[in-house]
């Protein structure tokens, strides 16, 4: 059984499908394992600790997944890198299904099994599996870090000879992973910390973390959670609401940082431009969820831009990306943990349980077509 470990090939994506730490294991379970050359130079792991933990180190992307029986990955393949793999080869990474049925398609031509890390299910087994928290987490201490770096002054209160310095104060929008995280970071640093979520849950977590919650508390409040814990699509008039209350709470900030989502669909709108021009200059918006067209009205994916009145507004892409060490180590044990279920411990080869619940989450492709009902053409 092999299992191949190619670079990705965005430029800008600086993490790495595996550790040498998880190469050793996939060893353990009998596994042959090839890295391609170069592929996690940029989260600092030479190819020469690959090798000593066990790895045959390829040339380059066709040489590395030829033959290969898993190819593990960060992001989504396109069908040209998975030339060369058998037939039927799972094909592990952050598929980015939504609005991707074109490429979803072409991957399913190339006759692989694709499964998307970022469907699994979020249940008890599935815990070490789950990608969207271990990067999340990453992002939210980052969005505090990069809003601290944009930020003019200090962040905690400061009693100097020549005078006090008052804490800044920061407001987190959105309490999942991320927004926890941005939290916790903040509170570290000294901020004044305040966070919202539409979620009734929330609050309490906000609370244990020493700040204080924000938000409309209605009726619709109390019912704004799915039954896996994610945020539900507001009513207008809820957002009306609570759009007002955040209005003349995002007046008095200095730093704001919106982590808000809701999987399939494009990112709310929680910080307009008028928000924005209620700010006092050099105050500043870190957007992470830019790469689903953002939190905040005016953030650019890619970019940082200045209002008018001289408000930062960060929206830096790939935002646990920032970080690759760390953020390879916690991807690649959350690969390792799926893939242990799909191998035969006793045969040590690719034994997919096509029944299996984790499985039916993520699997994407299959024989030639898709097979996910939330993916396939027309859905």
């Amino acid at each position: 059984m092999l299992i191949a470990i190619p670079a990705e090939t965005d430029p800008a994506e600086c993490r790495v499908a595996a550790t040498p730490e998880t190469v050793k294991k996939f060893a353990g379970l009998g596994a042959e394992v090839k890295v391609q050359a170069g592929a996690g130079l940029k989260s600092g792991i030479p190819d020469q600790d690959y090798a000593l933990a066990g790895a045959t180190i390829g040339p380059g992307a066709l040489a590395t997944v030829k033959d290969a029986d898993i190819v593990l990955r960060v992001r989504r393949p396109g069908a040209a890198d998975m030339a060369g793999a058998k037939p039927g080869a799972a094909v592990v990474a952050i598929m980015d299904p939504y609005g991707h049925i074109d490429a979803l398609s072409s991957l399913a031509a190339a006759g692989v099994c694709a499964f998307a890390m970022e469907l699994m299910p979020r249940i008890t087994r599935a815990q070490t599996m789950d990608v969207l928290s271990s990067q999340a987490n990453i992002a939210g201490y980052r969005a505090v870090i990069d809003a601290a770096a944009e930020y003019g002054r200090v962040i905690p209160m400061m009693m100097t000879a020549a005078g006090m310095i008052p804490p800044a104060k920061i407001f987190i929008m959105g309490v999942g992973v991320a927004g926890l995280q941005a939290i916790a970071t903040a509170r570290k640093l000294g901020a004044i910390v305040t966070a919202t979520d539409v979620r009734p849950a929330t609050k309490e977590q906000v609370v244990s973390l020493g700040a204080k919650f924000v938000a409309v508390e209605d009726e619709e409040f109390q019912q704004a959670e799915t039954a896996a814990g994610y945020a539900k699509e507001m009513s207008a008039g809820y957002k009306e609401k609570q759009a007002a209350l955040t209005a003349s709470h995002i007046a008095a900030q200095d730093i704001v940082v919106a982590t808000a989502l809701i999987p399939g669909r494009p990112a709310p709108v929680l910080v307009t431009a008028a928000m924005v021009e209620s700010m006092r200059p050099g105050a500043v918006i870190v957007d992470l969820a830019v790469e689903r067209g953002g939190n905040c009205e005016l953030t650019k994916p890619g970019e940082t831009v200045v209002s008018k009145n001289g408000v930062k507004i960060v929206g830096h892409l790939n935002v646990a990306g920032r970080l690759p060490a760390t953020a390879s180590a916690l991807y690649a044990k959350n690969l390792l943990a799926f893939v242990e279920t799909l191998i035969d411990s006793k045969t040590k080869s690719l034994a997919i349980k096509w029944d299996d619940e984790l499985v039916k989450a993520t699997l994407l492709t299959k024989e030639g077509g898709l097979v996910h009902r939330n993916f396939q053409a027309g859905a």
